[in-house]
């Protein structure tokens, strides 16, 4: 008995396990930004950090976001915590909305060892894609507590329409 009941919370865990999986993947296809280390990023020295995971020429982050449709308009946000909005380059381009910035690190004033370094830090670009034409010279953008608003009125006004797919 104690048998069985072990190879169900085995396998309870594997499916579990699997089920993560799946959805970080398809989360993460669209949300998962690749940062840039450059010049002006001013990380430190691999020397400088304890951390044996850290990479200062390489950079992950995830970049959660929404995309709000209603008859009217498109709205995404992004959320890009530790940035200004002077780092922000936000522009319509074709069917996507592409936000570029880059986020520099900065130094304590005194002296010390890094322990932990699990920020990304870089330039950055992310892509989103969007379902209808709008009126990029309309769009408004708006940054606050680290989450990017962008408003976007719609070309052809209407409210979305599911498609159905004929299977053959």
């Amino acid at each position: 008995m104690k048998l069985e009941s072990l190879k169900e919370n085995v396998g309870s865990l594997l499916d579990n396990l699997a089920e993560g999986w799946r959805h970080l993947t398809r989360f993460a296809a669209s949300a998962l930004t690749r940062f840039k280390a450059g010049e002006q990023t001013n990380l430190p020295a691999k020397a400088e950090v304890d951390d044996l995971s850290y990479l200062p020429t390489r950079g992950w982050a995830i970049l959660g976001g929404e995309l709000f449709e209603d008859g009217q308009r498109l709205v995404v946000k992004l959320e890009v915590p530790g940035l200004e909005k002077e780092d922000l380059d936000i522009r319509v381009q074709g069917d996507s909305l592409v936000v570029e910035g880059e986020k520099r690190f900065e130094r304590e004033s005194t002296e010390g060892r890094w322990r932990v370094m699990q920020c990304a830090y870089g330039s950055f670009r992310r892509v989103v894609a969007l379902p209808v034409p709008v009126l990029a010279d309309a769009a408004r953008a708006s940054y606050r507590n680290g989450v990017l608003r962008v408003e976007m009125p719609k070309s052809r006004p209407g409210t979305p329409q599911p498609v159905t797919i004929r299977v053959e």
